[in-house]
């Protein structure tokens, strides 16, 4: 793109916004609540024998529940009409809260059938809990009950476990699909609801989009990833245990529409299908041919980037993500990297290099030690293109280090933005949750709108602990509170 921006021209059009549509968040809310809801609108004229009103909030639940389980297959980031508007944090965040309240109500659907016995005879109580557990009759529904505890506690305890990634991604698709089938299963064969026509036809409906969920995720996308190949052209070091992937398209492969910041999927090596890929920031400028990567050695895949030999097949999934700069309206730039964020940090100054934009850009880079700074030659040279300053923060001291030592602390970030309205400023940063969480906070008191304050993790694996963090909670567990009362009014509507 040859377009310059020039200050108050506002956000220039996003490439990725040709690709597909992408819906709000409002609509997407509203969405996963209608299909979760479904199944207790469906199921209310249904001729039954009138359940005890414990039974009947245990028919709620489960197929709260349930539907909540099914929709889970399309909350995982790789579905561009659901994440393009939310970004990969929020739609990780989301995946992640709304796995709790699906526990909670499939936990809690057998608990409740056996509530009213129970109340009224321990001993039949028991013997009837028993029965649920054993007979044959509700066993894919006690193997899909175990499945989603297992994969629930087994993701929450993910840094924990002795895995490798792919282990455990793998063991995640398994109980994933192992839980949502069997309680479609139950469901059909062993729901009281199920026979009554429009819930059953519901369940066939949602078995089937999740065969085509599937479908696309490791079939569609495998047919791509081999059908359109790419080659890694070189691999160069750009700092301690950090390297500078160059890919290009194969013959035949077309070039990726993408934003400088997106990141990818990648694979490498005759391997390659989308359970073993990997997500990656793209660290260039659309407007150069091929893809750059800038990845750290930090476990089992990354352990080997650097040994990888020109000419390695390499199979490319995007892009994906909100995390450019074309999304946000602003008539000045701060840019801020922790550690390897710097990959869609250099991307995006690339591009903005590539653009020859007018506006003030503002970069701050933040290491643990001097020698983990990368590309600082080419930074350096961006200031003969752009409106640029430089700040780099080192955590440690080593003997000759001659620049800032410490952390990125408000008066650091005051000083970079001097002379800059912080109102009209968007912040685009990615790094260490800790950093991005108390960064974040620190602008925002800087005078930032939050709908400005941009920001990704190298992993989802934090709570939320920044302001936007738990603004963006609290909006879940309305959601959240919104089935609760669902399933209240189906039990009291009984």
């Amino acid at each position: 793109m040859t377009d310059t921006a020039m200050p108050g021209m506002g956000a220039m059009p996003s490439r990725s916004s040709r690709r597909m549509p992408r819906l709000p968040a409002g609509v997407l809310a509203a969405l996963y609540l209608g299909l979760c809801i479904l199944p207790l609108v469906l199921s209310l004229p249904a001729d039954v024998s009138p359940p005890d009103p414990l039974e009947r909030l245990a028919a709620g639940l489960g197929m709260v529940g349930l539907a909540g389980m099914a929709v889970q297959f399309v909350t995982s980031g790789r579905f561009d009409i659901v994440s393009g508007r939310l970004g990969i944090d929020r739609i990780m965040a989301f995946h992640k809260l709304a796995a709790w309240w699906v526990l909670l109500a499939i936990v809690l659907h057998p608990v409740a059938y056996v509530a009213p016995t129970w109340l009224e005879d321990p001993a039949l109580g028991r013997e009837r809990l028993v029965a649920y557990l054993t007979l044959p009759h509700y066993r894919s529904g006690v193997v899909a009950w175990a499945a989603l505890v297992f994969l629930v506690l087994s993701s929450a305890l993910r840094n924990r476990l002795p895995w490798r990634y792919e282990v455990w991604r793998a063991t995640h698709l398994v109980l994933g699909t192992v839980a949502t089938a069997g309680g479609l299963h139950h469901a059909i064969v062993a729901g009281r609801f199920a026979a009554s026509g429009p819930v059953g036809v519901y369940w066939w409906l949602v078995a089937s989009a999740i065969v085509a969920v599937l479908s696309v995720l490791y079939g569609y996308r495998w047919l791509n990833l081999h059908r359109r190949p790419w080659r890694l052209h070189s691999v160069t070091r750009r700092a301690d245990r950090l390297w500078e992937l160059d890919i290009q398209p194969a013959p035949g492969t077309p070039p990726l529409d993408y934003n400088a910041g997106q990141f990818v999927w990648m694979t490498e090596g005759a391997r390659r299908f989308p359970l073993l890929d990997h997500p990656f920031s793209i660290a260039d400028s659309p407007t150069h041919h091929g893809l750059s990567l800038i990845i750290k050695e930090a476990g089992d895949f990354t352990g080997r980037i650097g040994s990888l030999e020109p000419g390695t097949p390499v199979g490319i999934d995007g892009p994906y993500g909100e995390f450019f700069l074309e999304a946000y309206s602003a008539d000045a730039v701060l840019l801020i990297a922790g550690g390897v964020g710097i990959a869609p940090i250099l991307g995006i100054l690339r591009d903005l290099v590539a653009r020859r934009d007018k506006r003030p850009v503002r970069l701050a880079y933040a290491v643990g030690t001097p020698k983990n700074f990368a590309c600082l030659e080419e930074i350096a040279a961006a200031g003969a293109e752009l409106d640029l300053e430089v700040l780099l923060i080192s955590e440690e001291e080593p003997s000759g280090w001659q620049g800032a030592v410490g952390r990125l602390d408000r008066a650091r970030l005051k000083d970079l933005l001097s002379g800059i309205e912080p109102s009209a400023c968007v912040a685009l940063m990615c790094g260490p949750g800790a950093m991005v969480s108390a960064v974040s906070d620190t602008l925002l008191d800087l005078g930032l709108p939050m709908k400005n304050v941009v920001y990704e993790r190298f992993d989802y694996a934090g709570g939320a602990s920044s302001r936007q963090d738990r603004r963006r909670s609290l909006a879940f567990l309305g959601v959240a509170a919104l089935l609760g009362a669902a399933v209240l009014l189906y039990y009291w509507g009984g």
